[in-house]
């Protein structure tokens, strides 16, 4: 069973950086992609940032320029750079992973952006 395992999340005042890591039980070449969703109260679950496993990112329009997706397959590990943080980027973070047709998740990290 893969596990992912997320850390990075709390509190933060608006303008502020926080970096997210998963690490997952495999490695992340066995994925297809790996990357980060996110979902506030009430709200849809939404992708934030995804990297192929060739290597290939794409963000969502409201964090381009904003958050950076890396990753170091040496340590079967991703991240997600957050920059200028904003109020609305107040969510549980998620991690994914894909294979086939299959998605597998992290237990999720709160983010929060407030003064």
């Amino acid at each position: 069973q893969v596990q992912l395992v997320e850390s990075g999340g709390g509190l933060v005042q608006p303008g502020g950086s926080l970096r997210l890591s998963c690490t997952a039980s495999e490695t992340v070449f066995s994925f297809a992609a790996m990357g980060w969703y996110r979902q506030a109260p009430g709200q849809q679950r939404e992708l934030v940032a995804r990297i192929t496993k060739d290597g290939t990112t794409n963000y969502a329009d409201s964090v381009k320029g904003r958050f950076t997706i890396s990753r170091d397959a040496d340590k079967n590990t991703i991240w997600l750079q957050m920059n200028l943080l904003k109020p609305a980027d107040t969510s549980v973070y998620f991690c994914n992973a894909m294979r086939r047709e299959t998605g597998y998740w992290g237990q999720g990290t709160q983010v929060t952006v407030s003064s």
